[in-house]
């Protein structure tokens, strides 16, 4: 079995967790906790980086940094991972839901204005699966109506964006470069990983405090057990911070392998007239986080199906997202009630993605398209 993601570990990432173990820095403490936050600060443009557990608590972190009340309203995409509605309701906002672009399954931005009330305070892009949301209608909008944008990038480790397209002088930046606080997951799938792990950049000094306070109980800077507010153990290991600093030098290499990846599958599958491949928009660089396809109805299979099939062909794959007004859990609490949202309900019933992992050598990639074809042709 192909499997749908494989993590790609080095030599380096035995040495700076060897190192460590030797010096008995393995909690959350340790110099390679600092270096990781301020690379990977440094590398998406940013001043500060708040090293987390995890790429939802990053969001539940950025959240509570706002400072929102009860009935404020976040308006994020309906296609995506339950974690970003999970930040805005843990906090006592509410989730407020746009649908997705039918080619990029990102949030769709033409709709975000007609959801922006009196009680809203945020918006929250969501890249998907590698590819950028597109951001300037976001950052015109949320600079309009005085929003914070809390800009999830668990997806998108050195994606770029082209912003300021309608300027003079328009310019590639990083994805995790646009949010009031931009959000970061290190999980095992992620182009760069700590095995868990997840990360907040901001630019504001106080944000930043806010954030480092929060994730650590909120301890009181001079006396250490005595606490003013309630904050969360959302602290990183050293260990993990190592692995992820041992990661980040490889970088560039590890994006262009992702890019190669997506390059190789869109030219062995681009003949398949049922099957949609990721886009890459001019404005965007890509970097194929995971294979996603959509596959058409008149192929006669849905999502579920198509995977079976390929799983009989030794190919693993995974579904796509679930759209938020869908999760038996947000109806069972009255949320979303009536609403559709059309492209993320198809999307979810007929898209998966192929395996995707770092260590994914060209041999499976062939294997895997040769799969695919035997499928659906």
């Amino acid at each position: 079995m192909i499997p749908v993601n494989e993590p790609l570990l080095h030599r380096r990432e035995l040495e700076y967790v060897s190192e460590c173990i030797q010096t008995g820095w393995i909690s959350s403490a340790g110099k390679f906790i600092e270096e990781f936050e301020d690379k990977w600060a440094a590398y998406c443009g940013r001043r500060y980086g708040i090293a987390v557990s995890n790429g939802t608590v990053a969001l539940q972190v950025a959240a509570a940094c706002l400072g929102l009340q009860p009935g404020d309203e976040v308006i994020m995409p309906t296609f995506t991972i339950i974690s970003c509605a999970l930040a805005a309701v843990y906090n006592g906002a509410v989730p407020v839901l746009v649908d997705c672009d039918p080619r990029t399954w990102c949030m769709d931005v033409d709709q975000v204005k007609a959801k922006i009330s009196e009680r809203t305070r945020a918006i929250m892009p969501v890249h998907i699966y590698g590819h950028p949301v597109d951001m300037d209608p976001i950052l015109n909008l949320a600079d309009q109506h005085g929003l914070a944008i809390i800009e999830d990038a668990a997806e998108v480790h050195g994606a770029e964006y082209l912003a300021g397209r309608d300027t003079t002088k328009p310019r590639w930046r990083r994805c995790g470069n646009f949010g009031t606080l931009s959000c970061f997951s290190f999980y095992a799938n992620k182009l760069i990983t700590t095995g868990e792990g997840g990360m907040v950049l901001t630019d504001d000094p106080a944000l930043a405090e806010k954030a480092r306070s929060l994730r650590n109980l909120c301890f009181h800077g001079n006396r250490r057990f005595h606490h003013t507010e309630l904050g969360f153990n959302f602290r990183l290991t050293n260990l993990q911070a190592a692995i992820g600093v041992a990661q980040l030098e490889r970088i560039a290499e590890i994006i262009e392998r992702k890019r190669w990846m997506g390059r190789e599958y869109n030219r062995r599958l681009g003949d398949i007239k049922t099957l949609q491949l990721p886009a890459e928009e001019s404005w965007a660089k890509n970097v194929y986080w995971m294979y996603g396809t959509v596959v058409a109805e008149e192929s006669g299979m849905d999502a579920a199906a198509f995977a079976l099939r390929l799983k009989e062909h030794g190919v693993e794959t995974r579904p796509f997202f679930l759209g938020l007004h869908e999760q038996p859990v947000f109806q069972q609490r009255g949320l979303f009630v009536g609403e559709r949202y059309p492209v993320s309900e198809r999307i979810a019933a007929q898209g998966l993605y192929l395996p995707s992992g770092l260590a994914l050598t060209e041999e499976q990639i062939s294997r895997v398209s040769e799969a695919v074809h035997e499928v659906l042709t």
